[in-house]
């Protein structure tokens, strides 16, 4: 089967951005998890969130911020996994209103993009009222950024296959860590489920 032309896949009028905890709890300057901010600015990956960002705003693409939060006292937060309980003994409070869960200021938001929180679980096609959002704007593919590759991307990326979108997965704004096993997950597993593309791909068919 041949490769979906990219233009017409990410063509404005049925495709979204969807920027997965680029928060400040989480990749920046005070993040509950140093190790992946670190790798996140270092390979330049939130440069290139904030700037595909500007470029689907420009082609008026829609752009969806999707933050990691914790209720007061953690009421009904995740503790059957690992990472749940390891986050919170780093210190990650993602308290609704609080600056970690504010998206990285050169990300947005800026008027006309939205901000989804989610409360529970790793995914917001399952945690928030996203799927239901897209449907009923007419959205069949998804251009995926943010972090991280170990876990919430690879998650968000099946939910989204799983409910019949296409996804579009921007290499240079995407990070895990170890930096390395961030890119064997892209080329071992999300290159098998999404179209693969670059920053620069996506804004120079956008201004055009």
């Amino acid at each position: 089967m041949p490769a979906p032309d990219l233009a017409e896949l990410v063509a404005p009028g049925h495709t979204a951005v969807l920027i997965q905890e680029v928060q400040e709890g989480v990749v920046g300057r005070s993040s509950a998890l140093p190790a992946l901010a670190e790798v996140a600015r270092r390979t330049g990956a939130i440069d290139n969130v904030a700037r595909l960002a500007a470029a689907a705003r420009r082609a008026s693409v829609p752009v969806i911020h999707l933050t990691a939060e914790s209720l007061g006292g953690g009421f009904g937060a995740n503790r059957n996994a690992r990472l749940f309980g390891g986050a919170r003994r780093a210190g990650a409070v993602n308290t609704p209103g609080s600056d970690a869960v504010a998206p990285l200021p050169q990300t947005g938001p800026e008027p006309g993009d939205l901000v989804i929180p989610r409360w529970h679980g790793l995914s917001p096609f399952t945690g928030t009222q996203l799927d239901s959002l897209l449907r009923n704007e007419g959205i069949s593919t998804v251009v995926v950024v943010g972090v991280s590759l170990n876990v919430a991307i690879p998650n968000m990326v099946f939910d989204a296959v799983n409910r019949a979108y296409q996804v579009v997965l921007a290499t240079d704004a995407v990070a895990g860590v170890p930096e390395e096993y961030g890119r064997l997950v892209i080329e071992h597993t999300l290159a098998l489920l999404t179209t693969l593309t670059t920053t620069d791909a996506l804004a120079s068919i956008w201004a055009h």
